[in-house]
Order: C-alpha cells, then sequence, then structure tokens
C-alpha cells in the first residue's frame, strides 16, 4: 500500500456517513486518523441488534484508531485538547453551533494549532434560512433536484443507497487535500466548509446546465432517453444493462446479437434521433427478444458484438466477476476480537500498486490506552525539553 499522506494525523469527531467517509479516504491513503467518540455508545451509526459494530459503521471507519472522550470533563477535554495539538486535519459534521458548545470550534482550535486544517460538513450550510434544518441523505437528495432524477413516476419511493452522505464526505476529502497543499506552501490552516446541499447541486450539475442553457428541466427519463441506456431481464430472471450511446457500430452489432439485423431498417429506429424519440418501442421490442436467452448466454453473444453491456450484478454476484477478481477489488484482514473482515479496497493506484492492506474498522475505544499512553509521553517529553532550555 503506498501511503501518500503517511505521517498526516486526521482528529475525526464525525457520526453517521459524511465525515467518517470523509476521513477513511483519507486513511486510505495513509493518514493517521483517529477518531474521537463518546463513551459508552460511540458514533451512533455503531448501534445494531444490541452491540456496537453494525454493517453500516464499517462501511465507513476502517483504517481507524477509536479513542472515546467526553469533552465536557476537563481531564478528557485535556487530552482532546492534545490531541489537536498533534493533528494536521481536524473533521466535524454537527449542526452549526454544536462544535463551539462541544469546545470544539475553529476559534478555539486554531489557538492550540494554527496549522489545522479544520473541516466543517454541515446539511445546509453554516448559516442562511435553513442552517439549523435536520439534514439526512434523502432531504439533500431532495433540496438539491436530485432525487427526482431518481423517482419512478409509476412507482414514487426512494431507491438506492446514500448518495448524497458519501458524495459529501468525498467532496470534504477534496476540499481538505486542497488545503494541505496550499498549508505546503504557506504553513497556515485554513477552514474547509462544504454542505450537503452545496455538494449534491454540485454533482448536479449536468440537470442545472440543462436547465440553464435550454430551459429544459431534466427528469428521471432525459439522460436514459438520450445516452439510450437500458436494462432488461433475461430468461432465467437475471438481468442486463446496455449503455449504447450514438455510435452506430454498437447498434449493429447489436442487432446481429439479438437476431434482429433489419431492426434498425425501422425509420422508428435508423437514427439517433429516432431511437431517442421511439425508446418505449425499442423498450418494448427489445425487451422481448431479451428474454428467450439467459444472461449468461446474452454476456457472451453481446461481447463478441462488442456492444457495451454488462450483468446488473447483486452485491453477492459483483465481486465474484473474473474482471473484480482480477483487479483484487476484495480484501481481507482479521480483527483481533470480531474476527474475519472484508471489504471492497480503495480504488486508487499509485504506480500499479494497488491498496491490498486495510486495518478493520476499530471496536469502541479500542485505542484508548495506546493513544493516552503516547499524548502522556509525548507531553512528559516536552515538559522535560521546556525545563532544558528555561535560563
Amino acid at each position: 500500500m503506498v501511503k501518500v499522506l503517511e505521517g498526516i494525523r486526521v482528529i475525526e469527531q464525525g457520526t453517521f456517513i459524511t465525515g467518517p467517509a470523509a476521513a477513511m479516504l483519507l486513511a486510505d491513503m495513509g493518514a493517521e486518523v483517529i477518531k474521537v467518540e463518546q463513551p459508552g455508545t460511540g458514533d451512533p451509526f455503531r448501534a445494531f441488534k444490541g452491540g456496537l459494530y453494525s454493517p453500516h459503521f464499517q462501511a465507513y471507519n476502517r483504517n481507524k484508531k477509536s479513542i472515546t472522550l467526553n469533552t465536557k470533563q476537563e481531564e478528557d477535554r485535556a487530552v482532546f485538547d492534545e490531541l489537536i495539538r498533534t493533528a494536521d486535519v481536524y473533521i466535524q459534521n454537527f449542526r452549526p453551533g454544536a462544535a463551539d458548545r462541544l469546545g470544539a470550534g475553529e476559534e478555539r482550535l486554531r489557538k492550540i494549532n494554527p496549522k489545522l486544517i479544520y473541516c466543517s460538513i454541515s446539511g445546509f450550510g453554516p448559516d442562511g434560512p435553513a442552517a439549523e434544518r435536520p439534514a439526512y441523505d434523502t432531504v439533500a437528495q431532495a433540496a438539491s433536484g436530485f432525487l427526482g432524477l431518481f423517482i419512478n413516476p409509476e412507482n414514487p419511493r426512494v431507491v438506492g443507497p446514500a448518495v448524497a452522505d458519501s458524495l459529501t464526505g468525498m467532496y470534504a476529502a477534496y476540499g481538505i487535500l486542497g488545503a494541505l497543499h496550499e498549508r505546503n506552501r504557506t504553513g497556515l490552516g485554513r477552514k474547509v466548509e462544504v454542505s450537503m446541499l452545496e455538494a449534491m447541486c454540485h454533482f448536479n450539475i449536468d440537470a442545472f446546465t440543462h436547465y440553464y442553457t435550454e430551459n429544459e428541466v431534466m427528469g428521471p427519463y432525459s439522460r436514459p432517453r438520450v445516452s439510450q441506456s437500458y436494462v432488461f431481464e433475461c430468461q432465467d430472471g437475471k438481468w442486463i444493462a446496455l449503455h449504447m450511446s450514438s455510435p452506430e457500430k454498437f447498434w449493429r452489432g447489436l442487432s446481429l446479437a439479438i437476431e434482429m439485423s433489419n431492426l434498425f431498417d425501422d425509420p422508428r429506429f435508423s437514427t439517433r434521433e429516432g431511437r431517442i424519440d421511439h425508446q418505449e418501442d425499442l423498450i418494448r421490442i427489445l425487451g422481448a427478444a431479451f428474454k428467450k436467452r439467459s444472461r449468461a448466454d446474452w454476456c457472451l453473444r453481446l461481447e463478441a458484438r462488442d456492444v457495451p453491456h454488462a450483468p446488473m450484478y447483486t452485491p453477492d454476484e459483483a465481486l465474484e466477476d473474473p474482471q473484480a477478481k482480477h483487479l483484487q477489488l476484495l480484501i481481507s484482514t482479521h480483527h483481533p476480537t470480531m474476527g474475519q473482515w472484508e471489504t471492497v479496497r480503495s480504488p486508487i493506484s499509485y504506480d500499479g500498486e494497488r491498496s491490498l492492506e486495510v486495518s478493520p474498522p476499530p471496536i469502541l475505544a479500542e485505542h484508548d490506552a495506546e493513544i493516552r499512553s503516547e499524548l502522556r509521553t509525548a507531553l512528559s517529553l516536552k515538559r522535560k525539553l521546556d525545563r532544558s532550555i528555561l535560563p
């Protein structure tokens, strides 16, 4: 594992996804991440079936250390302050004002460590009419105009994973890396702020660009129609996805694969514009064709004709695909208490070296003794040094 952020210490006081996800991305690149949690309960995302090691928590907290601190108590506040003194980055995703009440506001922490990169993640931003509103993934997706692009009008319900949470964490990590780079030049820290609303509006930039340049309000079928994207059920009940785009060679290959070589002589489907305008008709015809063979058979036929496709895998299938195995996407390690642990590796490789080493998510307070001992030793050495240089 190439640790491009080795030597960077991150103090994460995050809960649920946005803050922990940002810190995990930095940890995946070699930063030391110390997660500060509440004694007894920890990150609320831990709670699961009477335990404190939920799959949700595990997804966003690998490669970290855990220490429990109640910063309302003087002794723990002193430990927290010493951690900040040794840190390069601090991350929190509290509601506006909460960090100050906990003694973790930017102004206070910057007095302790002027070089600190202070990252604040919120739902709707630090101020403004919506700043105090609670925000979770679906709320941010809806407020940014993103959710409407994924709601099926025939069966309107929220679908899919926590996209807004994860992406906000990614944008926060992106901002932190920029601030770290600048600090190499200036020696000064920065406050990095990102909200879920801002992150999702930026991620939804294609829809806004269409509106402001073409006065077109995109809906859930707008992009799939233009890009000519499809999903079809096969004979065996499994599904396959196609993304045909515009090159005519893909359509010729598809017509041969489904043994309907004259299909695209039909005026409705003979041009890109026609296929866009008559996509519903095309879906019915292709849907009936794909019902005639198994998914495995279709994959062979489509690959032979160079048609852009993929099996629509479920999570238990995706990492068993030969290409996923070749890329070593599934990695594993062992936790001394929780046992064998598996995850998806970081997608980034440096100079051809994949990130195959991983530390499992920590149990609550797993590194309390280690971190406190390190801080006591460092503080003792500092005091001895201070005494030795007194006049």
